[in-house]
């Protein structure tokens, strides 16, 4: 079976990535981290050649924190198509702008919030 999830061609971008975390993953971060939410979290995860910001492995709930490169046309369309990728293993998205996340941080946290609560019904 092939592994899907932190292959180890992936470790160092993992870890550069964990390194050079931008301001608004680090807001995200402190109240992701320490299962502060009831579930535990994981920064700079990887799921086939993706890594994704945060991911809960339990609620498969995957949290992008997108900054203004996102805005550009051609990374919106890379994100699209990265985004179905993804979810075709059963993982769900929530996608935070900066904007929004300095912005007004409880609305953005609420989008975590809803997101986690609709994954519980689920269960």
């Amino acid at each position: 079976m092939t592994k899907h999830y932190n292959k180890k061609s992936e470790k160092e971008k993992r870890r550069q990535l964990r390194k050079n975390m931008t301001y608004c993953e680090k807001l995200i971060w402190m109240y992701l981290r320490k299962k502060q939410y009831g579930y535990r979290f994981l920064r700079q995860y990887s799921i086939d050649q993706y890594v994704v910001d945060f991911y809960s492995p339990k609620l498969k709930l995957a949290i992008e924190i997108d900054g203004d490169v996102h805005d550009l046309p051609e990374q919106k369309e890379h994100d699209v198509e990265r985004q179905e990728d993804i979810e075709k293993f059963g993982i769900t998205f929530v996608r935070i702008t900066n904007e929004e996340l300095l912005g007004n941080p409880n609305k953005a946290f609420a989008k975590i919030e809803d997101a986690i609560k609709i994954l519980e019904r689920k269960k």
